[in-house]
């Protein structure tokens, strides 16, 4: 197979995916020539997240760019990595609404240092990186994972903390230049959010001269209290010492910049750092990110000056939110999460909303009715990826979220049930996976075993038993509503005994649903068979409307057929016999 410059096929259909991973290729390349060194270096694409909260939705778009483009670059047979820093040496800054107000004491503080108030793990920041860990495994998204806490401490920054520090004027100098240019500042992540805080490029108060602290590139964190609530007093170039007050605690203190690895580098500085010394070659953002005077083009500059480096190629990304929520039980009063969306959707369903759309584009993750239709456009695009005679840029996408160079193909039912049809048994049984398996057969779905059809059929139950309210669920009688059957009319009876008459101890579905819309055609003396005048389809809808009202007491609900069948005769019977 024919490929281009970057080791794409040529002949392939292409999408952003493929265009993110030319232009990773193309800066691993232009280093190299730099350089002076072969092609074959290691490709890092990078990623990065603050663990201060649940890893929702929005933040889960940083994880899964950057994995489709290391996947896409590694389909090509060249060496790639995807890289996690954890931020989780950033600070603390509030106490979320459920939690205990005494944990407001902590802020300031590294999250790898605020107990986890949970107390189910070392710290308030591995609470949160858990969760996202197993949902990311369940995604297929292999990563090698950095914790900055460990990084900064274990000293692995040193020259570049010196580098930084050593030449803050010019830095200040780069920043100074961005900050006319800066737009009204939105934070939309945490990362932007400790770029405006605490940033050097922070508008607060008169801009910054040769020698003045006020600016200065590194903060310590309180060596008494832990809290980064601390002033730069004095520096010293020579022996690195820099003394500092803490107005949380009064602490007043020296720490060694070369010996003692008390404090980080703030945002601005920090994340161009990390793309020289991690060597990353693609790293996306929030759009956020890229606007004028923000961290990319801010770092693009810093980078290139004080670390004789170069940004990584870059993709901005919108926000991705959640509809339907109103409907959630199990994530009301937080945003939905990863592993509230693997609930009900299948792991490539999930990555497949984040690769089919350009990164630029925002959408919701729908928990409501959308799921239904969303499992039926899946489903369709699974037909047509069957025949390679339809490859094109949708089909390659449902490629990308069905597999990985890892985990293989990501688990799907081997039985394919459409999720309407599971979600709506799932209903009207409220029963065992084992009856809904039974009930499922018989309305057309033939299979040995119930595990051959999960992973959708535990989340066709999820969604129906714990996302759909109440009032929209299919409530079966209990018993016969005797005062709707003792005021049935003539045409009412005889609608109910053709049906009862036909109605076959073992039911299927084929037969089922003959029958039930024959019955009008059988009152006006037609066969079974015969096309519907437009009096039998009046007769229908009013013969449908009275079922409901008997099984369900209601208007409208499931298909049903399918209703009749889940069941059962004897149930049927006993609802409906006058």
């Amino acid at each position: 197979m024919a490929r281009g410059a970057t080791g794409q096929p040529t002949d392939q259909p292409t999408d952003w995916v493929t265009r993110a991973a030319d232009d990773a290729i193309r800066h691993a390349r232009q280093a190299d020539e730099k350089a002076g060194t072969d092609e074959g270096r290691l490709i890092t694409c990078a990623s990065g997240a603050s663990p201060s909260g649940p890893v929702h939705l929005g933040n889960l778009r940083e994880f899964l760019t950057v994995h489709f483009v290391a996947e896409e670059i590694k389909r090509r047979g060249i060496r790639c990595r995807h890289l996690h820093s954890w931020d989780d040496y950033d600070r603390f800054r509030k106490v979320p609404a459920g939690v205990d107000p005494s944990w407001s004491e902590h802020i300031g503080r590294p999250l790898s240092a605020v107990p986890d108030p949970w107390d189910c793990h070392d710290s308030w920041a591995e609470h949160f990186k858990a969760p996202l860990r197993a949902s990311l495994a369940e995604l297929g998204v292999e990563m090698e994972e950095v914790s900055q806490t460990e990084q900064y401490r274990a000293g692995a920054y040193v020259e570049q903390v010196l580098t930084a520090v050593r030449r803050r004027d010019d830095i200040e100098r780069v920043l100074a230049a961005y900050r006319t240019k800066k737009t009204a500042p939105v934070a939309e992540s945490e990362q932007e959010a400790q770029a405006l805080e605490d940033s050097v490029a922070d508008e607060d108060g008169e801009e910054a001269t040769a020698g003045d602290l006020s600016r200065f590139p590194y903060k310590p964190y309180c060596r008494r209290c832990g809290r980064d609530t601390t002033t730069v007093t004095s520096y010293d170039d020579d022996s690195t010492d820099l003394g500092y007050t803490c107005t949380a605690c009064g602490f007043e203190g020296v720490t060694n910049l070369a010996t003692q690895h008390e404090g980080k580098l703030v945002w601005k500085v920090d994340w161009p750092m990390r793309w020289a010394v991690e060597g990353v070659d693609f790293e996306p953002g929030g759009v956020d990110h890229a606007t004028p005077g923000s961290s990319y083009t801010v770092g693009k500059e810093v980078v290139k000056e004080i670390y004789g480096g170069r940004a990584p190629s870059f993709v901005g990304y919108s926000f991705v939110g959640a509809g339907g929520q109103v409907k959630m039980s199990s994530s009301r009063g937080r945003v939905p999460t990863a592993a509230d969306a693997l609930r009900i959707l299948e792991a490539p369903i999930l990555r497949w909303l984040y690769v089919r759309r350009q990164p630029k584009q925002a959408f919701n993750v729908d928990f409501g009715p959308e799921v239904v239709r969303l499992y039926d456009e899946w489903d369709a695009l699974g037909r047509k990826a069957a025949d390679p005679e339809k490859r094109d840029a949708q089909v390659l996408a449902f490629e990308r979220a069905s597999t990985t160079s890892s985990a293989g193909t990501l688990p799907t039912p081997q039985v394919v049930v459409p999720f309407r049809v599971l979600s709506s048994v799932a209903d009207v049984t409220a029963g065992s996976a084992d009856l809904i398996s039974r009930t499922i057969a018989h309305v057309g779905y033939a299979h040995d075993d119930v595990a051959l059809l999960e992973p959708r059929l535990t989340r066709a139950m999820a969604w129906m038993g714990d996302f759909v309210p109440a009032d929209q669920r299919t409530t079966v009688r209990e018993k016969p509503d005797l005062e709707r059957l003792g005021a049935l009319g003539e045409q009412e009876r005889r609608w109910l005994g053709l049906l009862l008459d036909g109605l076959p101890a073992e039911l299927d579905i084929a037969p089922v649903t003959t029958l039930v819309y024959g019955v009008p055609k059988l009152a006006h003396g037609l066969p079974l068979d015969a096309d519907p005048t437009e009096e039998v389809k009046a007769d229908q809808k009013a013969f449908f409307k009275l079922l409901y009202n008997l099984l369900v007491d209601a208007d409208r609900g499931p298909r049903l057929p399918t209703l009749i069948v889940a069941l059962g005769a004897d149930k049927v019977r006993s609802l409906l016999a006058p």
